[in-house]
């Protein structure tokens, strides 16, 4: 169930975040600014739906898949293709994200 949230999450996230670009550095109109508001707002509320013990470990493991998310955006919506380089960041970004969720936790640090 995390996995859809994050998923579901990144793109109400990056497509708000879009419609912020669009307005200010593609010269779309000032009324892609409601959906990506309301967008905006479903990506935080989507994170809360996160059973986690602490707000800052959700954010933080969600970042890798935000970060894999946005070159799948990369790729469909822009047109542009993701490199060996973009690959092999995300790889470690979601390296990094799954050893935050899943990492054993203790008392010790």
């Amino acid at each position: 169930m995390t996995a859809a949230i994050y998923i579901g999450a990144a793109l109400a996230e990056i497509a708000g975040c879009f419609a912020f670009w669009a307005w200010l550095r593609l010269d779309r109109s000032p009324l892609w600014l409601a959906p990506g508001i309301l967008s905006l707002a479903l990506f935080a509320w989507m994170l809360t739906l996160v059973e986690s013990e602490a707000a800052g470990r959700t954010f933080a493991a969600y970042g890798g898949v935000y970060i894999c998310a946005s070159l799948v955006w990369l790729a469909m919506v822009e047109g542009v293709k993701p490199d060996r380089w973009d690959f092999a960041g995300a790889a470690i970004c979601l390296a990094g994200a799954a050893l935050i969720m899943f990492g054993p936790r203790g008392s010790g640090a």
